[in-house]
């Protein structure tokens, strides 16, 4: 974000990773500790954190939307003329762009749905599955998401936190060691994250040429018989040719979700049903 002050560095990747504001200041702020900004003379013009971070979604969101890159629209100055305020009085509360990705990743994080698990207790892959289709529906809403690098410091509000209990709660009763079910979380979510960026990296190429996938490929089979000795490529032909007929491109998204998600869990219930043995 190039309107910050010089602190910032233009261009680095302080706004797309979380956990790189200052520490203090942006704790405060997630969870409400943070001071109010002096009263100052003029026309009464009171801003919030909340509301600065809600509009701040809002702009990633329309930019993603339209195809753009949602971390990039969301600028000091645009935030401004969003709420009707000075740019530099933004900084009065919430101190750069570093610490608002930190707010809207949490805000996100808390209006996740987090149902209560059934207390009889269900297999822990129905439980698993939920905990990566809660997380692909607030990468679908949210694409820019996708972008954000949050593993090492995550914004450590009550949002994130009420996430992250509710997921480690998905693994009750498998027997594993807490160390393990920390990395078994970050796995699932690894895949789902991974599969998301996928996703959305072909459906911008898709709105980019506007032309869909079984059209490229009709488009280009001439050429491509001619080119492509099955002879010299005999698998890739053979299998290319009945992945792309089953699916009607070289990749479905649904079909490698439902593929990785189960390949996914597969791994897991090594682990869990091996401990279980054990």
């Amino acid at each position: 974000m190039t309107d910050e002050p010089a602190a910032r560095a233009p261009g680095s990747e302080a706004g797309r990773s979380t956990g790189t504001g200052d520490p203090s200041r942006t704790l405060a702020l997630l969870w409400g500790l943070a001071p109010q900004p002096a009263r100052r003379r003029g026309p009464a013009r009171s801003l919030t954190p909340e509301q600065i971070t809600d509009a701040a979604l809002v702009l990633a969101d329309d930019a993603a939307a339209a195809g753009a890159d949602g971390l990039a629209a969301v600028t000091m100055r645009e935030l401004a003329q969003r709420l009707g305020v000075a740019p530099m009085s933004l900084y009065t509360y919430v101190p750069g762009k570093p610490e608002l990705l930190d707010l809207m990743v949490d805000a996100l994080h808390a209006r996740m749905p987090r149902e209560p698990w059934p207390d009889g207790g269900s297999p822990w892959r129905e439980r698993l599955t939920t905990v990566a289709q809660d997380n692909r529906a607030l990468l679908r809403g949210h694409p820019w998401l996708t972008e954000v690098a949050a593993l090492s410091r995550p914004p450590l509000g009550p949002g994130t936190m009420a996430k992250y209990e509710h997921e480690l709660a998905a693994f009750d009763g498998t027997g594993l060691a807490d160390v393990d079910i920390d990395a078994a979380l970050a796995h699932l979510l690894g895949f789902v994250q991974s599969h998301l960026r996928s996703a959305h990296d072909a459906a911008r190429v898709r709105t980019d040429t506007a032309l869909s996938d079984a059209a490229w490929w009709e488009a280009n089979q001439p050429l491509l018989e001619r080119a492509l000795d099955a002879e010299r490529y005999p698998r890739a032909v053979r299998i290319g040719a009945a992945a792309g007929q089953a699916q009607g491109s070289a990749w479905d998204a649904e079909r490698a979700w439902e593929f990785g998600l189960a390949r996914t869990l597969d791994g897991l219930g090594v682990l869990i049903e091996g401990h279980t043995a054990r």
